[in-house]
């Protein structure tokens, strides 16, 4: 198991605030100690050129965050919040091409996230979109023809799917809470790209069910790369959210996607997304280790 990590992205923030530092510094904590055998590296932030990130978001929007006036309410501005949603992204570039070429686990624990950020609007704690330009790098540059965006974040991954939708080569499937922040995602937009809305305090088989019919989905797609927005706020206790998941169903996605990889032959990395109880960690854990196992 790879960890892409750089400590730089604890340097903002606010603990009054559910997107925190401590969601990084206490899971870097946990995940050294408990698995002294995995392999850390800290991203080459240069990777995150501007012309990476014109592959989805405008001019005027890189351009904007750089101006010292809030995005929104849940979206404010940070100094240098340019430069950590940048090594953010260069994180998931870097595993994007991790798994294409080494075909084994890799896993983002960076922030800021990045699935509500769309081609101009930074938002929902997110400032650019790093899952969605992962994607499209691996098809420009990984020559993955193919690529798969999984959601299993609690609120709906809609920048990524602005971006991605309509794309050729490109799919993207999203189970989520509805209603819920932001609203999106209450339909399928065609063929290649899927939503399982799924209600509120949903009991855990049939929230599973879905997640289960989302991979099946990516799987039939055929990709050639799996990129995972891994967001861990459908846990039972996330402080934002109402829905009913434990560690140990994390553990059984992190198993599934171990499945993929040993029946199908399909490589896959994952980007930190949501995820804001103290579990966290715990969180992270079932389901990398449940990954990194032989299927």
């Amino acid at each position: 198991m790879l960890i892409l990590h750089d400590p730089r992205c604890a340097d903002y923030g606010s603990s009054l605030r559910p997107e925190q530092p401590a969601r990084v510094v206490r899971s870097e904590k946990h995940l050294r100690a408990a698995h002294p055998d995995w392999t850390w590296r800290a991203p080459d932030a240069t990777r995150a050129t501007d012309e990476a990130l014109l592959l989805a978001h405008t001019p005027a929007h890189l351009k904007r965050l750089a101006q010292p006036r809030d995005f929104d309410a849940d979206t404010p501005f940070f100094p240098d919040i340019g430069a950590h949603a940048r090594r953010a992204v260069a994180a998931a570039l870097e595993a994007a091409r991790h798994a294409v070429e080494k075909k084994t686990p890799v896993f983002s624990l960076m922030r800021p996230p990045g699935h509500h950020a769309t081609a101009t609007q930074a938002m929902g704690f997110c400032y650019l979109n790093q899952i969605a330009l992962a994607a499209l790098f691996a098809q420009r540059y990984l020559g993955a023809a193919r690529v798969a965006v999984w959601d299993f974040d609690a609120h709906h991954g809609n920048g990524t799917e602005a971006i991605l939708h309509g794309r050729e080569g490109v799919c993207f499937a999203s189970v989520h809470q509805h209603p819920g922040y932001p609203g999106t995602g209450t339909q399928d937009l065609g063929p290649h790209t899927r939503n399982w809305p799924v209600a509120p305090r949903t009991p855990r088989p049939q929230h599973m069910a879905a997640l289960r019919a989302s991979l099946d989905a990516v799987i039939a797609f055929r990709p050639d790369l799996i990129l995972v927005s891994a967001g861990f706020d459908a846990y039972a206790r996330d402080p934002i959210t109402s829905m009913t998941l434990e560690a140990e169903d994390f553990a059984d996605l992190g198993q599934w996607l171990a499945e993929v990889r040993a029946r199908h032959g399909l490589p896959a990395a994952a980007l930190l997304e949501g995820g804001y109880h103290d579990d966290l960690p715990l969180l992270i854990d079932a389901f990398l280790t449940a990954w990194n196992m032989p299927a």
